[in-house]
Parts: structure tokens; C-alpha cells; sequence
């Protein structure tokens, strides 16, 4: 694989092969943006995230069989007086001008001038001044024709009444968060780009070298998005959150691996005088360690395939393809680039021929001495940090409600906090329950069921929602207690469902329950989230140890790899945790975002870790430990830490996203790789060789 990377880089590094490369990238990125569709045009709100074999799904599938009006798309009405109370006649008028009016995608609206007023007060609160009705849209429609539908409605009610409507449930949250992640792109963007060369120029203080990364970044980004818009027209449904993370993803390894080029190319340009010759001999040993890296986050974004999860097989193809292009780039674009510009991308300190290529000064060189000396205090010190940070991981605490996710000021949002305060809790996602039987089942068993359903733990009322025409189906609403996305309801829920052969059978019944709604689901995702962190985790950990075994030419080297980088992840998400809570008031975190840490933390973290171990193995060849060691930290000491606060503030910017399972993904990302790049690659792992080494550099030393 060495000598094929190399035979590549020697050739994209001569005066022919880098204009032939540059042409290549130009016409490719040209070409692909005139012909092929963007991945903006196939994004959705949200993905399927459970499997077709889940419980709830099985449920709800069945519950559209069985009850046709089931299978539209559900929005919730929330109508608040500006003053007094709520009339009734005035509600009702409304929703006649709304069924009059013949909108598009409404394909059922309650009328509610022909039900009485007493059958009708359970959609008033008890002060009247809150009214709530439901209303189905067709789920054919796209969410951005539901979204004209949804204004036409919002338009009679202010035309006609001085009432305030908030339209929430899944539809208003799907067009609200359309509306939030179209703004939020651009904000992203344009917040990324700015920071990294805002960063580059105050680290570097050289324009070209902010300037050269971000154009490489500019071509890859343009040939990912519209690669994967191909691959949206052959049918790969991407959620607006992959195209968020793959977008700083995408940013952060570019940027990352073009600072480790231009590096060692900044080293040899101190050796060579031909800008061709010094890109050649810094090809020759980064080509490898920068390819390699970019493996081990492809091999890391591939396991995700092996998730049941949407959300997390959804990331597979699109993370997997991202990382494929950026790994080209960074064994011929990336060099390229720089060769280009030569000792120009330095100015205007720029590197000449027989200067001293580190400063004994220097603080990672000062940092590299202190280690060598004394690892045993290094790695201890080091060691009981993360050790600390990562005990705060016993006080985690999930949040199911995804509402609780969006910004405060979301109509959505404010219509669903308006529900929960005003209505029973319970009654924000009533649990429907099926029950199928074999045989007709009597009014004395339909209630001797309902009866035994509202038995159970936590549940507050049964209520019969309606039968099949053969009576062989019977469909209920169950409402607990206390918030449909609690986990003492979850809980609650899970043992019901555990008990339902139990609870048929003592209601003298034949046949089988069924468990659908939000509640179901949460289940379900809460225990099959948990299996794919387990497998992913252990998965991805044999993986990448077995490349850095193939790459180390050790077993000993990936142990010390692998184990800091775990160490430090736990470090990470217990350190961030407690800082969020700390700064951001933020208690709770989505059960997604241990998984999501897990993966990009291990995949970019490893980065540093494999440039250090290839400089320190390079410098092996011809120094003791101690001073291979040494040399490894104090070169690329500097390189690693400007990438690594490059790549934190990167993955900060998804803190602007107003989205809270983004903004905590993104401040613990950020958190665990300034980990990394600090104390991991410079103290912890450094001291780790120098003392797990020490017998083998004697037995140098005496031979």
C-alpha cells in the first residue's frame, strides 16, 4: 500500500502531474455541479429510525390495516383566546370555513358543528382559554406542500378570529424543522469557513496558508454534495442532521490533513531547494499516516452500517462516501494545491534551505523533554484527569422527548409546551393498543380487557377507540400518567408490553396486543439504541486496532493507541457533561449522543495518534526511545495542536444548530478532542512509550 501511495504522490508532485491533477479536480468539480443534483434536493426533516421487525412498527402497520383513517400524517391544533375565554360556535365556525375552503393535504378535519357542546369539552382546557382539535393531513404530501396547507389554515383563523393558533404534533414539527435547518445551513456554512480562517491566519499569520486549505475544502465540498446527490437519485434518503454533521466532518478532516501536509512540507522546503522535490520527500512519509488516518475514519463511519437504528445507518453511505473523496484529495489535491503556490503559501515567513527545522525553545520541544524525564508523573497526573472526568458519566441522564430538543420560541414547540401545561400530561401521545383475535370478541371481553389494561402501573385511563368490521380487532387509547416520554412511563410500558400474553389470558381472551404511539416507539429506539452503542463500540474497536496493527507493524504500539483513545472519550463525555450543565444549564442529553461522541472522537482522535506514532517509529529507526520520543513530540507538536484547536472549533460551530442533541454533540466533540490533542498525544501517550520501552531502548543502548 506504501510504495502504491507513493507512486501516486511522486507523480502528483512533479510539475506535469500537479497541473494534470489540479485540471482533473477542476473538471470533475465543474462537471459534477452543471450535471448532477445537489444532496440539499433529497434531504428529508427525519428518517425511519426503527427496523420493520420492531414492536411498534409491527403495531402501527397492523393498526393501518386494520383502521384505514390511521395512516394520515397527525398535526395538532392549539388555539389560545387574547382574551377570555375560548367559544365554542367560534371554533366550530372556523373549522367549517376550513373544510370549505377544499385545502390540499387535509385529508380529515373533525367537524365540529355537528358534534354537541358537551361531547366537545374535552378539547377545551378546564379554564377554557386553550382548545386543542387534531387534524390529518395526507402522508403523500411533502412536507413543504403540508407547509402551504398548514398557511392557509394559520391565514382563516387570523382572518376570522382573534385567536392565536400554533400548529404542533409530527406535522408542525416536521415543517418547523425544514424551516429551522434551511436557515440554520447557511449559518453553518458560512460560520465554519469564517472560524477556520479566522483561526489559520492568527496561528499561521500567512494568508495563503489560511486561503490554500479552505479552496481545497471548497472543491471536495462541492464534489461530496453533489456525489451524493446522485446517489439521492438513486434512491439514498439523507436527513438534514447527516448533512449538517457530515458538512463540519467534511471541513475539519480536510483542514486537518492539509495542515499535516503542509507541515512536513514547511520541513522539507528547510532541505530541498526545488518546491518539487521538498512536496516529493514530504509526500513520502505523511502520504501514508494522512491516507491512513483518513481510512480509519472511513473504516469507523462503515461499521455504522452494522447499526438497526435510521439515524445511524443513515450516516454509513453518507459519511463513507465523504471520507472516500476526502482521502483522494489528500494524496493529490491537497499536495498539489500547496505545490502550486510553493514558498509562497508562506509568506510572509517563508522557509529556506538550511534553517533550523524545530527551535530547542520551543514549548512542545520544552513539553517533549519534560515527558521523556519524568513519564512516570506525566502519565499519573494525566491519568487521574480523565479518570475524574470520565466518573461523571454515572450521573447521565437521557432525554426522550425530542421536543425538548428544538428552540424555546419554536411555534411548534410553543404549542406543545401550551398542551403540557394545560392538558394532562398523559393526554399529549395517548399509547394506542390493539388487540387481535382469532375469534369474535364480546362487549363483556372488550371491557374485561379495557379493564385489566387500566390495572396496570402508571395508567390513567383506557378508552375504546373504535372496532373491526369483523369484531375480531379492538382498538384502544391508553393515557399514563405522566408524560408520554418519561422514562417511568417508558418503563411502565415495557412491562405491559412484557406482560401482554399474561393480561390476555387472565381477561379470559384468546389473541395478541399490540403497543403503537410515541411512548411504543421511545421503547423500542431506548433498547435498540443500546444495542447498537454496544456493537458498534466493540466493533469499531477491534477495527481500528486491526489497522493500526497493519500500519504500526506492533502490538504494542495499537494497545497504547487504542486504550488512550477510549480513556479518552469517557473523559470527554463525563468532562462534557458536567461543562454543559456547568455553562448551559443543560441536565439531561439525548440518548444519541454517546454513540455519535464514540464515533468521531475515536475516528479523528486516532488521527493524532497515528502522526505521532509514525514520526516517533520514522524517528526510531535512528535514536533511543527517549530520543525518538522526544523528536516525535517536539515536530509535530505544533502541527497537532493547531489542528486540533481547528478541529474543536470546527465541531463547535454545530453549537450554533438549533437543534440541543447537536449543540451537546458538538460542545463534547469539541471538548474530547482538545483532550486529544493536549494531553493525550502530547503527555499521556508520549510517557506511556518511554516508560513500556524503557527495558527494549537498554537493550539498544548495550548492544
Amino acid at each position: 500500500m506504501k510504495a502504491f501511495l507513493q507512486f501516486i504522490t511522486d507523480r502528483v508532485t512533479t510539475k506535469r502531474g500537479m497541473w494534470i491533477t489540479l485540471a482533473i479536480w477542476l473538471v470533475l468539480t465543474i462537471g459534477l455541479a452543471v450535471f448532477a443534483p445537489s444532496a440539499k434536493d433529497y434531504q428529508v426533516s427525519s428518517l425511519d429510525t426503527l427496523p420493520k421487525d420492531a414492536q411498534s412498527v409491527i403495531a402501527q402497520n397492523k393498526l393501518d390495516t386494520y383502521f384505514k383513517n390511521n395512516d394520515g400524517l397527525p398535526a395538532i391544533l392549539v388555539f389560545q383566546s387574547n382574551e377570555g375565554e375560548v367559544e365554542y360556535q367560534q371554533l366550530a365556525d372556523l373549522f367549517d370555513r376550513i373544510a370549505g375552503e377544499n385545502i390540499k393535504g387535509i385529508q380529515q378535519v373533525i367537524p365540529l358543528s355537528s358534534i354537541p357542546p358537551q361531547a366537545a369539552a374535552g378539547f377545551f382546557s378546564d379554564d377554557k382559554q386553550t382548545a386543542v382539535v387534531p387534524l390529518i393531513f395526507d402522508s403523500s404530501f411533502e412536507i413543504k406542500e403540508i407547509k402551504q396547507s398548514k398557511e392557509q389554515i394559520e391565514k382563516i383563523v387570523k382572518d376570522h378570529s382573534d385567536l392565536t393558533l400554533y400548529v404542533t404534533g409530527p406535522a408542525g414539527i416536521g415543517i418547523d424543522t425544514l424551516d429551522l435547518f434551511s436557515r440554520a445551513d447557511v449559518v453553518l456554512i458560512l460560520s465554519t469557513v469564517g472560524l477556520i480562517l479566522v483561526l489559520l491566519v492568527i496561528i499561521y499569520r500567512s494568508p495563503l496558508l489560511a486561503l490554500i486549505p479552505l479552496l481545497a475544502a471548497a472543491f471536495v465540498y462541492e464534489v461530496v454534495m453533489q456525489t451524493l446527490g446522485l446517489m439521492g437519485a438513486a434512491g439514498l434518503i439523507m436527513s438534514n442532521q447527516t448533512l449538517s454533521i457530515m458538512t463540519i466532518l467534511l471541513f475539519a478532516a480536510v483542514i486537518d490533513y492539509s495542515l499535516f501536509v503542509f507541515s512536513r512540507y514547511r520541513e522539507e522546503l528547510k532541505n530541498y531547494e526545488s518546491k518539487y522535490n521538498a512536496m516529493q520527500a514530504a509526500m513520502r512519509e505523511t502520504g501514508m499516516p494522512v491516507f491512513f488516518s483518513g481510512g480509519t475514519v472511513l473504516a469507523a463511519m462503515l461499521v455504522l452500517f452494522f447499526a438497526q437504528f435510521g439515524d445511524y445507518k443513515n450516516f454509513a453511505p453518507t459519511f463513507g462516501t465523504t471520507m472516500v473523496i476526502i482521502m483522494l484529495a489528500s494524496v493529490t489535491l491537497v499536495p498539489a494545491l500547496f505545490t502550486l503556490f510553493g514558498r509562497k503559501s508562506f509568506w510572509p515567513k517563508v522557509p529556506r534551505v538550511g534553517e533550523t527545522i524545530v527551535q530547542k525553545h520551543s514549548f512542545w520541544s520544552r513539553v517533549g523533554r519534560f515527558v521523556v524525564k519524568k513519564p512516570g508523573l506525566s502519565v499519573a497526573v494525566i491519568g487521574i484527569f480523565l479518570l475524574v472526568s470520565a466518573s461523571n458519566m454515572f450521573n447521565m441522564q437521557y432525554e426522550f422527548d425530542t421536543m425538548k430538543s428544538f428552540p424555546d420560541d419554536m411555534p411548534s414547540r410553543v404549542g406543545y409546551d401550551i398542551l403540557e401545561e394545560n392538558f394532562h400530561k398523559g393526554d399529549l401521545a395517548p399509547t394506542t393498543v390493539l388487540f387481535e383475535s382469532p375469534d369474535i370478541v364480546a362487549d363483556e371481553q372488550q371491557e374485561a380487557l379495557k379493564k385489566a389494561l387500566e390495572d396496570q402501573p402508571l395508567v390513567n385511563n383506557v378508552r375504546l377507540n373504535g372496532m373491526s368490521d369483523d369484531q375480531k380487532v379492538i382498538n384502544y387509547s391508553l393515557t399514563f400518567d405522566e408524560s408520554p416520554y418519561a422514562i417511568e412511563t417508558m418503563d411502565a410500558l415495557e412491562k405491559i408490553r412484557d406482560d401482554a400474553m399474561e393480561i390476555v389470558a387472565n381477561s379470559q381472551l384468546t389473541g395478541n396486543l399490540y403497543f403503537a404511539g410515541e411512548t411504543a416507539s421511545k421503547v423500542d429506539e431506548r433498547a435498540i439504541n443500546d444495542r447498537d452503542l454496544i456493537v458498534i463500540v466493540v466493533l469499531e474497536t477491534i477495527l481500528i486496532f486491526g489497522l493500526l496493527i497493519l500500519l504500526t507493524k506492533s502490538v504494542k504500539m495499537p494497545i497504547y493507541m487504542m486504550g488512550t483513545i477510549l480513556i479518552s472519550f469517557l473523559a470527554a463525555l463525563g468532562l462534557g457533561m458536567f461543562l454543559t450543565n456547568l455553562f448551559f444549564d443543560i441536565n439531561t442529553i439525548s440518548d444519541r449522543v454517546p454513540l455519535y461522541s464514540f464515533v468521531f472522537l475515536v475516528a479523528l482522535g486516532i488521527d493524532y495518534n497515528i502522526i505521532l506514532i509514525s514520526r516517533y517509529q520514522e524517528e526510531r529507526r535512528k535514536h533511543s526511545v527517549k530520543e525518538a520520543v522526544e523528536i516525535a513530540v517536539a515536530n509535530t507538536g505544533g502541527v497537532i495542536s493547531s489542528a486540533g484547536i481547528i478541529l474543536a472549533a470546527t465541531f463547535a460551530v454545530l453549537m450554533t444548530q438549533p437543534v440541543e442533541l447537536l449543540f451537546v454533540f458538538g460542545f463534547i466533540v469539541a471538548v474530547g478532542i482538545l483532550l486529544d490533542t493536549f494531553l493525550i498525544r502530547g503527555i499521556l501517550l508520549p510517557g506511556l512509550i518511554v516508560l513500556f520501552e524503557k527495558e527494549k531502548a537498554s537493550k539498544s543502548k548495550a548492544n
